[in-house]
């Protein structure tokens, strides 16, 4: 269980109901593919920012590019929609390439930049799909997470990147 992805490693993945092989890449070159957003961990102190559509399924604030933006425009961007946070600070870490073989999209090929972001949190005020934030420990923001099945070590790799500890235990709502 305490895998980490490799540089280049296909994970299998579902996700949508459709059937990815995704894998980690450094942060120099992005790997071939249609730019499909980014993800950001996001840290304010010694805690990180989970966000929810729904307050059931948690994850990092995400999402798909506007126009032409840069990669880490779509992150500021993001990060501002989904956490009401702003970012102060922000390192990339690296891509994710998702593939997907089998469904509706099946050959699409997709990449997504991976962040870590220090941010300074604005007042709660939810405009966009995301309806919940929490501060939760860093050392027990993996946990927090709602992963898709396949992916864990994806994201262990993401928060190894990310210098974020990982362990269990409660979260604590903002």
């Amino acid at each position: 269980m305490n895998d980490i992805a490799e540089t280049g490693a296909d994970f299998s993945a579902a996700i949508n109901g459709q059937q990815w092989h995704v894998a980690w890449y450094p942060p120099l070159d992005p790997p071939a593919g249609t730019p499909h957003g980014a993800e950001a961990v996001c840290v304010v102190g010694d805690r990180i920012v989970v966000v929810s559509p729904d307050g059931q399924r948690w994850g990092m604030p995400a999402g798909r590019p506007e126009r032409q933006e840069q990669w880490v425009d779509t992150m500021r961007r993001e990060v501002r929609e989904e956490a009401c946070a702003e970012v102060t600070d922000c390192r990339l870490l690296g891509f994710s390439r998702g593939v997907c073989v089998r469904g509706p999209q099946e050959g699409l090929v997709l990449i997504r930049s991976m962040w870590r972001a220090e941010v300074r949190l604005a007042p709660w005020e939810p405009r966009f799909e995301m309806a919940h934030r929490r501060l939760v420990p860093a050392d027990e923001a993996f946990r927090s997470l709602t992963i898709p099945d396949g992916l864990g070590p994806f994201y262990r790799r993401l928060f190894a990147e990310a210098a974020i500890s990982l362990s269990l235990s409660n979260t604590h709502d903002l």
